[in-house]
């Protein structure tokens, strides 16, 4: 490819990219949503973080796997777990991680 094509691509995807984002906040500037609307919102970051990280946790080969052949599935169980209990990002990082390392060593020793 041509670095004028490239580049002439780039900044027409940038163009579109910003357009398409800016016109929700030019379009819908002056519409209020109801309480409801914006209640429900508050999930939308949690639900698109869960839709991308589910399947790349749970699924290897096509299957679904829970058991402990799966390292990062019971590693993220564990950090479910350590999260929900103790509301501690730091410590459900390190004993997630603990776990995956741990189950790897167990499963690959």
């Amino acid at each position: 490819m041509e670095p004028a094509f490239v580049w002439t691509l780039i900044a027409l995807l940038t163009v579109i990219s910003y357009a398409s984002r800016a016109s929700f906040i030019l379009l819908l500037s002056n519409v209020t949503l109801s309480r409801r609307i914006q209640q429900g919102l508050r999930f939308v970051p949690a639900s698109v973080f869960t839709a991308l990280a589910v399947p790349d946790i749970f699924v290897r080969s096509g299957t679904i796997e829970l058991g402990l052949s799966n390292p990062r599935a019971a590693a993220a169980m564990v950090a479910a777990l350590v999260a929900w209990k103790t509301r501690n990002t730091l410590l459900t990082i390190l004993l997630g991680m603990a776990v995956v390392h741990l189950l790897r060593l167990a499963v690959l020793g």
